[in-house]
């Protein structure tokens, strides 16, 4: 897939004219024809509804684009239900799935009327003893454990992943809540992350279907939807395939139809909780090369770092990197690319064959619209970055300032301290 940037030379510095960089900028006309084409694909569930994972990309702004399309919020912790409901959203809007979680988040989520999903069998008491009663609808992830299989290939480790129940588990967690008034079920299952293949959603579905089925059966639940959660994931590198959105819900279909629909279920709703499917492609990180250094290797040192984009320094994760104005020039130097912390892994690239950089020279950082600002953090005193909205007409718009040393050193605002560093 060819890596193309959404915006041009002209309009970087043009926007880094206003908004220094780094910045982190996203495409508003990518992100709604990706929405209105996952909408469309499963409109064949009447009851359809995507949860955008807040944690991807936490900015109220873009969220509130998505819900334009009728998309809820998935949270996990109290301020990403805090962020929901400023914006407005509410009740079934909210899908609350969190692990480890403190019974105030509890009670705030059920405040807000939000969908529950509970991640281990002993929330049921948590969660009882926190309200008075249980909710009348309720969720619960599963894990299956062991591996998790398409065709021969490994595609990710549930027996090591620290969510949602085992089979016996949940099995019990249903007859539990059941017998103490929960009217309505949800089942939700995440097994395998960005995933760049069509065949992982009707996989994973067919699992929860037949799962679904056999909970009917046993326990009599009425089994409302079955939330598909995230893993469609993107394509990061040039030489990978882009997912087909049309040919994954096709797929869901056939085994919708072949296990729900045959078994009297046909009117259970469809949810996910996509998050970098949503907005990753559509966002990227805007820097200035500022320095070269050649020693052992042939280093360029960019004006953002680890903190604007942790991926790489985290994962080892592969961002395409182009350098805006020369997107026909031959790659022709290596380079390692990378920030200012004290840390030996503060690097966008390595060893990464590029066009001749100059001082000055712009970086496009490809696909960092989720987990790419909302994984930042402030080691070494480094501030995050602002963060701009690309306009379908063309314009910009900023939708979070750059920090400032203000704000780092905001929580020490109870000390005489404070005072001094800010004067």
């Amino acid at each position: 897939m060819e890596k193309i940037p959404f915006v041009t030379k002209e309009k970087a510095e043009e926007i880094a004219g206003v908004y220094p960089t780094p910045f982190h900028i996203y495409d508003e006309k990518g992100i709604r024809q990706n929405c209105e084409n996952l909408y469309k694909a499963f409109s064949w569930n009447k009851g359809f509804r995507e949860y955008f994972a807040v944690k991807a990309t936490p900015n109220p702004f873009l969220i509130n684009i998505l819900r334009e399309y009728g998309c809820g919020c998935d949270c996990s912790s109290l301020t990403e239900l805090m962020l929901s409901k400023a914006i407005g959203a509410k009740g079934d809007y909210i899908m609350f799935s969190s692990n480890d979680t403190p019974p105030a988040e509890f009670k705030y989520a059920d405040d807000l009327g939000a969908i529950i999903n509970l991640d281990d069998i002993t929330h049921i008491d948590i969660l009882e003893k926190t309200l008075g009663k249980l909710p009348e609808k309720l969720s619960c992830r599963y894990n299956p454990g062991g591996f998790f299989k398409i065709a021969n290939s490994i595609m990710d480790n549930p027996g090591d992943a620290k969510y949602g129940m085992t089979t016996p588990q949940l099995f019990e967690a249903f007859k539990i809540l059941k017998s103490k008034g929960v009217k309505q079920f949800g089942i939700h299952a995440f097994l395998a992350s960005n995933t760049v293949t069509n065949e992982y959603y009707p996989t994973l579905a067919k699992t929860l279907f037949e799962v679904a089925v056999k909970l009917k059966k046993e326990t009599g639940a009425d089994i409302k939807f079955i939330n598909l959660s995230g893993g469609i994931g993107i394509p990061y590198r040039p030489d990978q395939t882009q997912n087909d959105i049309f040919k994954i819900a096709q797929g869901v279909k056939k085994v919708y139809d072949e296990v729900l629909g045959a078994n009297g279920m046909g009117d259970v709703a469809i949810y996910t909780e996509l998050g970098r499917y949503m907005t990753g492609p559509y966002g990227a990180l805007v820097t200035r090369a500022i320095n070269r250094k050649d020693t052992h290797k042939q280093y360029i040192g960019v004006d953002a770092c680890a903190v604007n984009l942790m991926r790489p320094a985290m994962y080892g994760a592969y961002h395409h990197i182009t350098v805006l104005g020369k997107e026909k020039a031959e790659c022709v130097k290596m380079y390692d690319i990378t920030g200012s912390l004290c840390e030996n892994n503060d690097k966008f690239a390595i060893d990464r064959v590029l066009p001749e950089i100059e001082m000055g020279d712009l970086l496009y950082i490809h696909d960092t619209g989720a987990h790419g600002f909302a994984m930042g953090y402030n080691y070494n005193g480094k501030l995050k970055s602002a963060e701009i909205l690309l306009k379908t007409d063309g314009s910009f718009e900023l939708i979070r300032r750059a920090e400032t040393p203000k704000d780092y050193f905001a929580t020490f605002d109870c000390f005489d301290f404070y005072k001094k560093v800010t004067e």
